[in-house]
């Protein structure tokens, strides 16, 4: 797997962060570990994918990541470690990124909906 390619998935659920207003990391290149993920108090995560994932596949497994990181990031704030939230059913538990019907999506854990491909979220 490239670098390139897990960063354009990176920058895709990126968007979602920045729509829902969540704390943002500082993404660098480490010489061995690839793609880092810094929190604003300097504890970082490295991002990875497998050489076989299908772009859908890839893309669902970065927003996986994406998220523990901000759950983590937003926890170490003191602001709730919900990210992103499930409109359906607000402050209860955080969208899942899935692979449906060959399409990276956010679902909500409970009911399975499908809420948004991942890139697209909207400010919920």
């Amino acid at each position: 797997m490239r670098d390139e390619e897990l960063a354009e998935a990176l920058a895709v659920v990126m968007r979602d962060l920045r729509a829902h207003r969540a704390v943002l990391p500082e993404v660098r290149e480490h010489t061995e570990h690839g793609l880092m993920l810094y929190a604003p108090d300097g504890s970082g995560q490295g991002v990875v994918g497998w050489p076989d994932d299908t772009p859908a596949e890839r893309l669902a497994r970065v927003a996986d990541q994406l998220q523990d990181w901000a759950v983590e990031a937003l926890w170490g704030e003191g602001a709730p470690a919900v990210w992103p939230h499930c409109p359906a059913h607000p402050g209860t538990h955080p969208l899942t990124a899935s692979v449906v019907r060959g399409e990276a999506v956010w679902t909500c854990p409970r009911s399975g909906a499908t809420v948004a491909p991942v890139g697209v979220l909207e400010d919920l």
